[in-house]
């Protein structure tokens, strides 16, 4: 584990050395380090208060691919000298952060590397943005969290002074409603939670491609992680879990309907995604075994098909400088073979089979339905719509009348094409490997 951090301190300190694209290069070795060293199953490897079980390992992993992908998302900054070598470093020190935070073993630098990186989040937001509305954004992603995040620095005080340590194994049950809220929130509006969400549409929109891909393929997961990790201390006040499921669930629903009414692509996608994480989150909450793996489940495919669809998104904006779905009609008439992948990513996106999202999600409506019998109407509606919005997105960018700007535009080169692909492969061939992500429980 620790080999594996001084690798990521040196690129951080190299990226000042060498050629920002050298990067990618690094960062491959380093994913192929993972894969190989501990391979897709259950291990625990301590050193240095760092540890890993199945989870931490599953959540480090898919850091360290988004931010490979984002690196290659990027590469209009590198043709425009845009300030490369700064996002590159900027970007290494984010995947350093979520990487510690997954990592350790202890909730107080959990919670330090968890404020870190929503900094660097901020720092990608506010210096490679393309709106002047970025610093509302910024303003909205620090100050939602922020606000939280002190009851829960005093929270972990208190939780110190009883119980002598904040190491996740010697926690013990401590309940109290208002520590209950004083822990918790902070990871309801990082995953967020309906009633809380109103930041992440905001940030999505304004951030460069990056931003956006880190923002739903990873930072969505620590709220998701956080909870996994302390809900052991509230077994005993566990009723208080179905106020906040209700409200996941319904809002979910909800959130689902007005994804059929928006007409901005990366609003649509970033409501989406609210909509999935509150499926998360009601399963976690259940605090039973299907809750848990299905929440893991469906953190690790919504990380793959939403930064995909962002990829998607960003395509189309890059050569018609507009979001709206009005004008983005009729792209299988001029771009058939990323019309395919639109199809490919949107599929996956309403949990189509062979998807991961198709596996994550039975299990948590199994979850759910062993909760209360009551969710599974809701379950019903939430899925239904989920389907429903994402057949909209497809067809109306695939299909109707074209725009007159569009007969004049660029091709879509080997490198788009290649992000989109790092997107869906590993999001369809896990499921066919599913077996190795049931190990941790």
């Amino acid at each position: 584990m620790m080999v594996i951090i001084s690798y990521l301190l040196f690129l951080i300190f190299a990226s000042f050395l060498f050629d920002f694209w050298m990067i990618i290069f690094s960062l491959f070795i380093l994913g192929g380090l993972f894969f190989i060293k501990f391979g897709l199953g259950f291990f625990v490897f301590m050193s240095q208060g760092l540890g890993m079980d199945f989870l931490s390992y599953s959540l480090s992993c898919l850091s360290i691919w988004i931010c490979l992908l984002m690196v290659l998302a990027s590469a209009m900054l590198y043709q425009d000298k845009f300030y490369f070598s700064l996002f590159g470093f900027s970007l290494l020190v984010l995947l350093f952060t979520l990487i510690i935070a997954f990592c350790s073993l202890n909730l107080f630098v959990f919670y330090l590397f968890f404020e870190v990186s929503l900094v660097m989040t901020l720092v990608l937001i506010l210096g490679w943005g393309g709106q002047p509305e970025r610093i509302s954004a910024g303003v909205y992603l620090l100050f939602y969290t922020l606000v939280v995040s002190l009851p829960m620095m005093i929270s972990m005080f208190f939780l110190y002074y009883g119980g002598g340590s904040l190491d996740y194994f010697f926690f013990n049950i401590v309940g109290g409603n208002f520590l209950y809220f004083c822990v918790n929130l902070v990871f309801f509006v990082k995953i967020p939670m309906y009633f809380i969400h109103l930041w992440l549409p905001k940030a999505h929109v304004e951030a460069p491609i990056s931003g956006s891909m880190i923002l739903a393929g990873v930072m969505l997961k620590l709220g998701g992680y956080g909870l996994m990790r302390t809900m052991k201390i509230f077994l005993n006040i566990s009723y208080l879990n179905l106020l906040f499921i209700v409200i996941s669930i319904l809002g979910g629903v909800y959130i689902s309907m007005v994804c059929l009414r928006q007409s901005d692509l990366k609003m649509l996608i970033a409501y989406s995604s609210v909509s999935h994480m509150g499926m998360v989150m009601a399963g976690i909450l259940t605090l039973n075994i299907w809750g848990y793996l299905g929440g893991m489940i469906l953190m690790l495919a919504h990380g793959l098909s939403s930064s995909g669809l962002f990829c998607l998104a960003n395509l189309v904006y890059e050569r018609t400088h507009s979001r709206s779905l009005y004008l983005n009609g009729g792209f299988i008439n001029i771009m058939p073979s990323v019309s395919l992948w639109w199809f490919l990513l949107c599929s996956s996106n309403m949990a189509a089979p062979p998807s991961l999202n198709l596996m994550g999600e039975i299990i948590l409506i199994c979850s759910l339905s062993i909760y209360s019998k009551m969710l599974v109407l809701c379950m019903f509606f939430l899925v239904f719509y989920s389907a429903a919005y994402s057949l909209f997105l497809y067809s109306y960018t695939q299909h109707g009348k074209l725009f007159v700007g569009l007969y004049s535009f660029y091709l879509v080169s080997m490198r788009e094409y290649y992000l989109v692909f790092l997107h869906w492969i590993p999001l369809n061939l896990l499921f066919l490997k599913s077996e190795g992500l049931v190990y941790w429980g």
